[in-house]
């Protein structure tokens, strides 16, 4: 028997509409609604719920509001459905078989269309079944065609989206053939940046730093990142090539002028795998971090190294350390020199607290390392045992000539808590 003629009808009125190509011949939402409620006036119909969103009906279960109609059915809120067509309900296999189900198990008494009537009878189930199925198979279809139009698109030299910075899409030409050209305000700046890393080594940020100085920025108007600057040097694209789609193996030629070529391109790739070699940013140790605090705010000493041309060719390193301004983001402790920190912590050397077991243990080490390379040197002529330790001495002697490790594994038997305030250590 119907449910719909013992059980009374307890309708939602459902309308959906996304912004896809195929859903451009469906009504607005509030057209729909309007359609829908005349219709129920009209047959005096009860509606106790509405529902509206915008989403695609392509996929199953993705779509919230009909979601929550499926479970109010399931809960016997409503029973029937009002709607402006029934491809607004369902464009896939998955949402038409739960509206179906609900049919069979008599929850779903009545879905009603402004034209059409769907009730738990075997003919208007399928064509129910028939109409939605229809619309999935258009669904499929406009799918398969524009993978086709796409990959005819590439092969052609045109890469089916949106070209990176230093590139324009021209808005002439008929729609799918608009043509390419090179940004006249950002690709010469871009071909620059790739020669500066490729002929003079210049690394991300020193790039960085460049473009901004040069007024190089984002379609939207915004200073670029460093992690954009990365993700440019990498693209293939910028010399002519490009993968479609994604990951799938396929390789295309563009047939319009590139930034860079294929030359200076593989240049930058070598440069950048010699830079991932490096030490990464942020990670290289310094001798004297992590032993003392600033004084103004409590945050935690960092270093960060700087390399000066020289006249003659070679390049000096300098360290720096400074506040790493954790705490107090506007700290305005000032830098120090290495050789002046060292300097530093000779001058508070007698009022240290050192671990002297400690500092003793490495001084006998070092000294046994150093005895048992002069004897073998030396044949069978043995160094004197150690002399007493002279703690400040030794402690003098790695400050001043000891290499990085050295003074870090140092450093590390003093017990004192150390301050940096404008550039003197207070103990």
């Amino acid at each position: 028997m119907d449910p719909s003629t013992t059980v009374p009808v307890r309708y939602c009125l459902y309308a959906r509409k996304s912004s896809e190509q195929d859903e451009r011949q469906a009504l607005s939402i509030d057209a729909q609604i309007q359609e829908i409620t005349e219709l129920a006036v009209r047959e005096k119909l009860e509606i106790v719920a509405v529902r509206k969103e915008s989403h695609s009906a392509k996929d199953s279960g993705e779509r919230p509001e009909y979601n929550g109609l499926i479970t109010d059915i399931r809960t016997g809120i409503i029973n029937g459905i009002l709607t402006w067509a029934p491809d607004r309900l369902s464009r896939n296999g998955g949402d038409l078989g739960s509206l179906v189900d609900l049919m069979d198990q008599g929850k779903l008494a009545e879905i009603r269309t402004p034209s059409q009537r769907f009730t738990n009878s075997p003919n208007e189930k399928f064509l129910l079944m028939i109409l939605c199925s229809q619309a999935k198979l258009e669904n499929d279809s406009k799918g398969v065609n524009v993978r086709r139009g796409l990959k005819v698109k590439a092969q052609m030299g045109w890469r089916p989206n949106m070209s990176p910075m230093g590139y324009i899409n021209t808005k002439t030409g008929i729609k799918g053939e608009q043509k390419v050209i090179l940004d006249p305000k950002r690709a010469p700046l871009i071909r620059e940046m790739f020669e500066r890393v490729a002929n003079l080594g210049h690394s991300g940020r020193k790039i960085k730093e460049w473009l901004d100085q040069s007024g190089f920025t984002t379609r939207g108007g915004k200073p670029v990142t460093l992690s954009s600057i990365f993700l440019m040097l990498r693209n293939p694209y910028y010399c002519g090539k490009f993968e479609f789609p994604k990951g799938g193996g396929n390789w295309y030629r563009v047939a319009h002028e590139s930034i860079v070529t294929e030359g200076l391109f593989e240049d930058v790739q070598r440069q950048l795998s010699l830079e991932k070699k490096k030490t990464p940013w942020g990670s290289k140790e310094f001798a004297f971090t992590r032993l003392m605090k600033c004084g103004s705010c409590g945050s935690g000493i960092t270093a960060q190294e700087k390399f000066k041309s020289m006249d003659d060719g070679t390049r000096k390193r300098y360290v720096y350390y400074h506040c790493g301004r954790s705490t107090d983001k506007e700290c305005g402790e000032p830098y120090i020199r290495e050789e002046a920190l060292i300097e530093q912590l000779i001058a508070v050397l007698d009022d240290l607290k050192i671990d002297h077991a400690v500092s003793k243990k490495k001084f006998q080490e070092e000294f046994d390392r150093n005895r048992k390379f002069m004897e073998s040197m030396m044949g069978t002529q043995a160094m004197p045992e150690a002399p007493r330790l002279d703690h400040k001495k030794y402690v003098r002697h790695v400050l001043t000539n000891g290499t990085k490790e050295e003074k870090r594994e140092l450093l590390s038997c003093v017990t004192s808590e150390l301050r940096l305030s404008n550039k003197a250590i207070r103990i």
